[in-house]
């Protein structure tokens, strides 16, 4: 157990931070103080499902890759589209995991501050 002490207008501040994200203001302090730590990202349901599609899209990439790699290492030579579209497919899905991961950070900081509400 953690005691904290705030002034009247930060804890004010708080409440409201964490009413606008539809928290505690317990579940909003130690959300912030586990994310800041860098234990576990602030991640919304909806946040979640889409990191799971993409991670579902990288593994299907990932298996194409490794397909490609032991067609190489036993002395076949894959067409080049299907190299190229691999790669293609590989770079679009590693851009949106990193757009999207930005996109989140932003939300979860937004929702926090009790912006664009």
């Amino acid at each position: 157990m953690v005691h904290i002490r705030f002034s009247q207008s930060q804890f004010e501040a708080i409440e409201t931070a964490a009413n606008t994200a539809d928290m505690t203001v317990s579940a909003f302090v130690r959300s912030l103080s586990i994310e800041g730590a860098g234990v576990r990202p602030f991640l919304a349901d909806g946040d979640r499902a889409v990191l799971g599609l993409l991670a579902d899209g990288m593994r299907a990439i990932g298996g194409n890759l490794n397909q490609i790699a032991r067609a190489i290492n036993t002395g076949r030579v894959p067409a080049e589209d299907e190299l190229v579209g691999s790669i293609k497919d590989a770079h679009v899905v590693a851009t949106t995991v990193a757009s999207e991961l930005a996109a989140m950070t932003r939300r979860s900081a937004t929702l926090r501050r009790g912006e664009g509400v």
